[in-house]
């Protein structure tokens, strides 16, 4: 694919639909990455459209105001890449009839689909998710659901492609996913570039999750708990009973027990599963290492209780995981598409808006 772009000697296009109220950054994060991945490759590899989901010519996001450049009815070119952002009025995605049209019949055409944040709500009036395994912010997962109960929504990804259609999870999710597609295009070296020059992670510490251990350890307030906490990230391999972490800052395993879970809302075995099986995706999707070596590096006693563990947390086991996410394997199997009845007036008004992914 990267000979192919790179020798076509024309500009691959990429279309960002903007919706009412759009969330800013679902629109400028990939739009960025593009544009310095055509800095990157040192060539005019993509070229970006900005066209809006009602026809306007001028969008008013996040505090600014956005002029297109065209209208979806009159953009004639050839489109290679179709990105929907999100918006905290998702829930009216599904009153622009002309628009859903539209999106069907590129859907036929275009290399790869997709969107960012809320923008699968687009996808779903479109009939577009049916049939596919897709995600979007873990806020709105279960409405995303109750849209397009034909498709397996899964709450915990950064993205997922199911037979060229991606989706992504909220705000900066979109950069994560279009750094994925230029990785596709033109391969790691000229992607770690652009992430590079963006000062953003190629793959975030934790893998392909939206509730990664990295997170999850900011949100103590005590500085020791904190402290073990980093420590856990970083030795995860180590010994990591609570009589070994609670030693580590002189306390009593009951003692740093309770103070753990008032501080972290849970409790510190939780934790270091947590830990552990973020470690584990990491490894998956980077290396072919095997289960049983996995297992040992993230501190696993065996391969079994790896796999139970991961099970549990991600619900699929680590084999499918790493069929769906490997860097240099496959990104899925293939799910034959199915179209959505319109969505319905019921429907919609049991799904309120909320805040913008």
């Amino acid at each position: 694919m990267e000979r192919d772009i790179m020798q076509s000697g024309r500009p691959r296009l990429v279309v960002i639909c903007v919706p009412l109220a759009a969330q800013s950054l679902d629109i400028s994060g990939p739009l960025d990455c593009f544009l310095e991945a055509n800095q990157a490759a040192q060539a005019p590899v993509y070229e970006i459209r900005l066209i809006a989901v009602d026809g306007r010519m001028q969008v008013r996001v996040g505090g600014m105001t956005l002029l297109m450049d065209a209208t979806f009815a009159d953009l004639a070119e050839e489109i290679d890449t179709l990105l929907i952002a999100g918006t905290p009025d998702y829930a009216g995605a599904a009153e622009f009839p002309a628009f859903a049209d539209w999106l069907r019949r590129q859907a036929g055409t275009v290399r790869r689909l997709g969107s960012v944040c809320t923008g699968a709500f687009f996808l779903a009036a479109a009939g577009l998710l049916g049939g596919r395994r897709a995600t979007t912010h873990w806020q709105h997962v279960a409405e995303l659901a109750l849209w397009c109960p034909e498709a397996e929504i899964r709450p915990d990804a950064i993205y997922i492609e199911d037979s060229g259609v991606y989706t992504s999870a909220g705000v900066t999710a979109g950069i994560d996913l279009a750094l994925r597609l230029i990785e596709e295009d033109l391969g790691h070296e000229v992607a770690m570039r652009v992430a590079r020059r963006l000062v953003v992670f190629l793959k975030r510490p934790g893998g392909q999750s939206q509730f990664s251990a990295h997170l999850a350890a900011q949100t103590a307030q005590e500085s020791r708990i904190a402290g073990v906490q980093k420590w856990i990230l970083e030795n995860v391999a180590a010994d990591l009973s609570v009589t070994t972490l609670a030693r580590r800052i002189g306390m009593s395993p009951r003692n740093f027990a309770r103070l753990f879970l008032t501080e972290t809302g849970t409790t510190p075995a939780a934790f270091v599963e947590h830990v552990r099986v973020d470690a584990m995706r990491r490894a998956l999707e980077d290396s072919d290492m095997p289960l049983k070596t996995i297992a040992a590096q993230c501190g696993f006693s065996g391969p079994d209780i790896a796999r139970r563990a991961f099970l549990r947390r991600v619900k699929t086991t680590p084999a499918e995981y790493r069929e769906h996410f490997c860097r240099s394997g496959p990104l899925g199997p293939e799910v034959s598409s199915s179209l959505n009845p319109q969505i319905t007036d019921k429907l919609k008004g049991a799904c309120g808006v909320a805040d913008p992914g």
